[in-house]
């Protein structure tokens, strides 16, 4: 299983090792109410080993798991190893794990997850099936996040999870962080503002003036924005990363509206400043957000 953090990788691992060897599965799903499941779920299984590479990356720790591979598993149905960052072995180590992976007794499993499939050698991706998990969309974390805050009665607003969604990028895991964090930060609730000052955003507005102010080449206007941002303690990281978003959709407009407006997100700013922008000022500020992006912790 290959993919970005907090995309589920051990988590479909686990999933998998329940399917195998639930007593009472139908079709490709686990019963989770046998024992094998339940014992699973609860990390009490003997059969199912979890393995952190990146703690036990030696080869004198692979040829102990190469030593015990042939026994026969206690209880489950299949003995099952799931390998953790698996990238992070050494190199005589994949060698050694090399043979067991090209012809396992037929009562193993392995289970592999890596943040970074490049490093694994080719002779270890030949032998595997490979499945790449992709980062969660905004709307899938949102949704998500709105289905455990209703089950625990924890009162929320859809825009609150909408920023949560934003700052995970696409892993589940730093979403429910940032959710806990933000439940304890709000007092037992999630608000957009208790949200926006636990995350240092900026808001909408202070993207609108900044833009506004170049497009009107009033410096004065722009340093103004900036002082109100200082004084706020706002993350400049996230705040250009919304002006290089909105100088994006500005830039799309401007070369194809009907593109622009097939996104489904048409923003009258946008076309405002797209009317009152030349396409070179607007390839000049992204280029000088892109740089400032690199430069800022100078």
């Amino acid at each position: 299983f290959c993919g970005p953090r907090g995309t589920g990788k051990t988590t479909t691992a686990r999933i998998l090792a329940r399917a195998i060897n639930c007593t009472n599965r139908q079709n490709e799903e686990p019963c989770d109410n046998c024992q094998s499941c339940q014992m699973i779920a609860q990390g009490k299984a003997l059969d199912i080993i979890e393995i952190d590479a990146a703690s036990h990356r030696g080869i004198d720790d692979i040829r102990a798991l190469q030593e015990r591979v042939h026994y026969m598993p206690s209880e489950a149905r299949y003995k099952v190893y799931s390998i953790d960052e698996v990238h992070m072995l050494s190199g005589h180590s994949f060698n050694a794990l090399l043979k067991t992976l090209e012809e396992p007794p037929d009562h193993v499993k392995f289970l592999l997850a890596t943040t970074d499939p490049q490093k694994l050698p080719a002779t270890i991706i030949s032998r595997c099936l490979q499945f790449n998990l992709r980062p969660l969309s905004r709307d899938q974390i949102a949704a998500q996040l709105d289905k455990i805050l209703t089950a625990e009665e924890i009162e929320h607003d859809s825009e609150s999870l909408e920023i949560i969604a934003r700052a995970a990028s696409g892993s589940m895991r730093d979403a429910l962080s940032l959710l806990d964090q933000g439940i304890a930060f709000g007092s037992g609730h999630v608000s957009v503002d208790s949200m926006r000052d636990m995350l240092g955003m900026i808001e909408t507005r202070h993207v609108e003036h900044i833009l506004r102010g170049l497009a009107a080449h009033d410096g004065a206007s722009v340093l103004a924005v900036a002082d109100d941002m200082a004084e706020r303690a706002l993350d400049y990281m996230s705040a250009l990363d919304d002006l290089l978003l909105a100088l994006q959709d500005v830039a799309v407009y401007q070369v194809s509206p009907q593109g622009y407006a097939a996104k489904g997100e048409v923003s009258a700013f946008t076309t405002e400043l797209g009317d009152l922008m030349s396409s070179e000022d607007v390839q000049l500020y992204y280029q000088i957000a892109v740089l400032a992006k690199r430069d800022l912790h100078l």
